[in-house]
This record gives structure tokens, sequence and C-alpha cells, in this order.
């Protein structure tokens, strides 16, 4: 069977089934995982349709996902999600993760959706939608709810009823001082949160690096892993990794 036809009917069977896992595209058109990788690859280059972790969705499935919806009309949207695959490739199944607030924090909660992973967060409209697409282990921290972040949180509540493998957490500036949030409550919340997991990574858009704006979070001896985008200036990033500070290009 060749490459065109091949294509055509795949494209037609997700057409109608609209996520399919790469087992199955093996078993519908017999060829190796090989092929059917390389086709995934190149019909997703081509925008016929989306590449998830082990299978692909189709457009219109992608577009009415409560999850994706919001993608489009962020800031830096597509150097968000290369961030967040990077940060989602860390995630390993019957993990579980805290994920914080913000687009791309919304843009991760999108990239893990569906996966076998436990999500914790107090950051609502990422839960709300979480649910929405049928995720199936979701935890919502409990406290106060902050209208204007739309999260909860409590300042005398302890997290020690919960644990996580990782912690994703964004920011508003990340310099050779570490990681810069504005609002201040939620700052002292999240500290508290960062206690309860095995490594903190930071996500952070390039436009991002080099400023120093509102609290200091967390110094950068306290952050394992920062993802950025490879738009990064070359020699912040060198400065940042003679500070000892791993970091992914995405």
């Amino acid at each position: 069977m060749n490459e065109q036809i091949r294509h055509k009917k795949l494209l037609a069977l997700l057409a109608q089934k609209e996520i399919l896992s790469v087992a199955e595209l093996i078993e519908y058109l017999q060829v190796s995982p090989a092929t059917v990788r390389r086709d995934i690859t190149k019909l997703n280059e081509q925008g016929k349709l989306h590449r998830i972790r082990n299978g692909v969705e189709s457009l219109h499935h992608m577009q009415r996902d409560p999850l994706t919806q919001h993608i489009v009309q962020i800031p830096h949207a597509e150097e968000k999600q290369r961030i967040a695959q990077a940060a989602a490739a860390l995630c390993e199944n019957s993990e579980s993760v805290i994920l914080t607030c913000g687009t791309t924090i919304m843009t991760l909660g999108a990239a893990l959706r569906r996966k076998p992973i436990q999500i914790i967060t107090n950051y609502l409209p990422l839960a709300n939608r979480l649910i929405e697409s049928n995720h199936d282990n979701v935890v919502i921290m409990g406290g106060q709810y902050n209208k204007n972040q739309e999260i909860t949180f409590s300042i005398n509540a302890s997290p020690e009823y919960f644990a996580a493998n990782i912690m994703f957490t964004s920011g508003k500036g990340l310099t050779e001082n570490g990681l810069y949030k504005t609002d201040m409550l939620i700052a002292s919340y999240e500290q508290q949160i960062a206690q309860r997991a095995e490594k903190l990574v930071v996500l952070l858009d390039s436009s991002k690096l080099g400023n120093a704006v509102g609290l200091l979070f967390t110094r950068l001896e306290q952050i394992d892993l920062l993802i950025t985008g490879k738009e990064a200036d070359p020699v912040l990033i060198e400065k940042l990794r003679g500070k000892g500070l791993e970091i992914i290009l995405a």
C-alpha cells in the first residue's frame, strides 16, 4: 500500500472515530510501527490531524475539546504548546503531578488529558476542563475561592495530605536569582505545596526570562528544571546554566 492510499485510509478512519491509537492504526493499515509513526508525523506537519501521545486525534475533536479551545487565543501560543509537550514527556504513567495556574499550565493540562496520570490542582478552570475532557484522576485542593485568579487556597491549611512526583509552575519572570510571582498570597500557598513534590519544574515562555517582577517565589538553586522556548536569549541561557540550572529548550 503506497503512502497516498495509507494517508487517505487513515484520515477516513480518523474522521469516523476522532481518536485512534498507534496500535489501532498498525492493525488497520497492516504496516509496521515505524511506518505508522512516519505517517502520523507527516500528516501532523501538514495540519491534517493532531498528534497525541501514542496516537492521533482529529482536528474537529481537538477544536471541540474544552482544554484545547483556549490555546489559539493566548500570547505565545505555539511556544507554550512546545513547552507543554516537553513537560508532558517528563510524566510517567501512574505518577502524580501538581499543576498550578496560568495559560502555560493550562496548555500542559491539555497535553496530559486522558493519560493515566493523577493531576492535583487548585486552578478551577483547569480542573473543570479536565473533568469535561474525561480525565480519570483529578484531585482538587480545597480552600477559599479567589475570583481574580480562579483558584482555591488556604493560608493555614497543611498540604501534608498529598504528595506528588513533580510540581509544574509558572510565573511572571525568572532571573539568576530565581522565579518571580506577583500575587503574594498565592506565592505563599504555592511555596507550601512545593514542599510536597519531589521535583519543581518551571514552565516559562522566553519573553519572561530576565524579568524580575513582584515577589521572589523560589531561588534558582531550588528549581530542578526550567523548560522554555528555543527563542530564549542564548546569553541568558548560558548564564543560568552556569548557575547550575538544568534547562530544556522546546
